[in-house]
C-alpha cells in the first residue's frame, strides 16, 4: 500500500538542480497549489499573545513570499480569541480554524495541516517563544532540497532540572524504537514540504504523537538551531501530568518494550522463585529447618500482587490505545472555518 499525493510540482524536488529550481519557482510566485507558505499556529487561550505574533508572522511572510496564509488553530479557547481573529480573518492571508471543543494540541496541529494548502507548511506555537524570523532561515534550507526543516534548541537550561532529565530519559527511551528516530530537543517548530503534510495527514491513527509521526514519515531532514525566546503572555498549558500523558502516548505509539519489560520481569522473578524455592526444600530435607511463618508469605503475595497489577497496568495502556483506534472517532471537530489565503496575482486570476 502507498499513499499518492496531490502535489506534482515539488515531487521531484531534492537535491537535484532541477528540484532546486522547482523551489524557487514556488518562492516566487508559481506554486502548485496557488498558495506558497503555510503557517500553522495551534493555541488554547492565547489571544494575549496572537496579538503580537500575528502582526509579525505577517510582516515576515510578506518579505519572503508573494502568497502565504496564516491559520490560527483555536483549540476551545475561552478568552478572547474568537472575537479576535473575527477581526483577523477579515484581512486577506489570515485564517480562522475554531474547533468544537478542546481536543489536544496534536489535534490541532493536525487540523492545521489538513486545511494548510501551502507547498511549504511551517508549524509555530502562539506563544511567542518560536521566532517568526528563523523561518527564513528554514525557507533557505527548504530550497536547497530539505523536505523537512526543524529548529533545534540550542540548550535547555530555562527549564527546570527534572524536566531536563525527564526529556532526556523520554528520548532515549524512544530511541529503542526502529526506524524512528526522534531528534532530541526538536519540538513542532518545523517546515515541512508539501508531500510531508500529505504523508502526515494520510496517516488513519486516532492517538497521534506528532514528534514521532516526523520522524516515521522519513523524508529529508535537515536541523536549524536556535533559541528559544520568553513567553511574552501567560503560562504553560502543559502540566507536568499532561506531559507524563503525551510521554505514555509516544512510548506506547513507537516502541513496545514495556511489554517486553513486563515478560522479562516475570522471567526473572519466576527464576528466583523456583531458586528460593529449591533452596528452602533443600535446606529442610539437608538441616531440617522449617520455612518461617506468616509474615514472609504475606509479604511475598503482597510484593507479586503488586508486580502483577502493575504488570496489568501496562497492558491496559495498550488495550486503551487499541480500544480509542477501533472506535474511528474523528480526531477533531470544527466549529468554524474563516478567512482566505493571500494568493498571487496569477494565481487569483486562474
Amino acid at each position: 500500500m502507498y499513499t499518492e499525493f496531490r502535489s506534482q510540482l515539488l515531487a521531484g524536488a531534492g537535491t537535484s538542480a532541477a528540484g532546486q529550481s522547482a523551489r524557487m519557482a514556488v518562492l516566487a510566485g508559481d506554486g502548485a497549489t496557488g498558495v506558497q507558505v503555510s503557517c500553522v499556529v495551534p493555541g488554547l487561550n492565547e489571544a494575549a499573545n496572537l496579538r503580537v505574533l500575528v502582526p509579525a508572522l505577517r510582516a515576515c511572510l510578506e518579505q519572503w513570499c508573494a502568497s502565504w496564509e496564516i491559520i490560527v488553530v483555536d483549540d476551545g479557547s475561552t478568552d478572547d480569541t474568537a472575537e479576535l481573529m473575527a477581526q483577523w480573518s477579515a484581512v486577506e492571508g489570515i485564517r480562522y480554524v475554531q474547533l468544537s471543543r478542546n481536543f489536544g494540541k496534536e489535534a490541532a496541529l493536525t487540523a492545521g495541516l489538513e486545511a494548510a494548502d501551502g507547498d511549504a507548511v511551517i508549524c509555530l506555537d502562539a506563544d511567542m517563544q518560536h521566532p517568526p524570523e528563523l523561518i527564513g532561515d528554514m525557507l533557505a534550507a527548504w530550497r536547497n532540497g530539505a523536505d523537512m526543516v526543524y529548529a533545534v534548541r540550542r540548550q535547555r537550561d530555562d527549564e527546570p532540572w527534572f524536566k531536563r532529565v525527564g526529556a532526556r530519559a523520554f528520548y532515549r527511551l524512544l530511541s529503542t524504537a526502529r526506524g524512528v528516530e526522534v531528534p532530541p530537543h526538536a519540538g513542532d517548530f518545523r517546515l515541512m514540504d508539501r508531500r510531508v503534510v500529505e504523508a502526515l495527514v494520510a496517516l488513519p491513527e486516532r492517538t497521534r504523537f506528532m514528534k514521532g509521526l516526523y520522524a516515521w514519515v522519513g523524508f529529508k531532514s535537515q536541523a536549524v538551531p536556535y533559541t528559544p525566546q520568553a513567553r511574552r503572555h501567560g503560562a504553560s498549558h502543559f502540566s507536568a501530568w499532561k506531559l507524563f500523558r503525551l510521554a505514555c502516548d509516544g512510548l506506547t505509539a513507537f516502541t513496545t518494550w514495556p511489554l517486553r519489560l513486563v515478560s522479562l520481569i516475570g522471567v526473572l522473578f519466576a527464576l528466583l522463585s523456583l531458586s528460593y524455592g529449591g533452596y528452602l526444600v533443600a535446606d529442610y530435607l539437608i538441616s531440617g529447618n522449617a520455612v518461617s511463618g506468616w509474615t514472609t508469605i504475606v509479604t511475598a503475595l503482597l510484593f507479586f500482587a503488586g508486580i502483577n497489577l502493575i504488570s496489568l497496568g501496562v497492558v491496559g495502556e495498550y488495550v486503551a490505545r487499541i480500544f480509542d483506534e477501533v472506535k474511528g472517532r474523528p480526531l477533531f471537530i470544527a466549529r468554524q472555518r474563516r478567512g482566505r489565503a493571500k494568493r498571487a496575482a496569477k494565481a487569483r486570476s486562474q
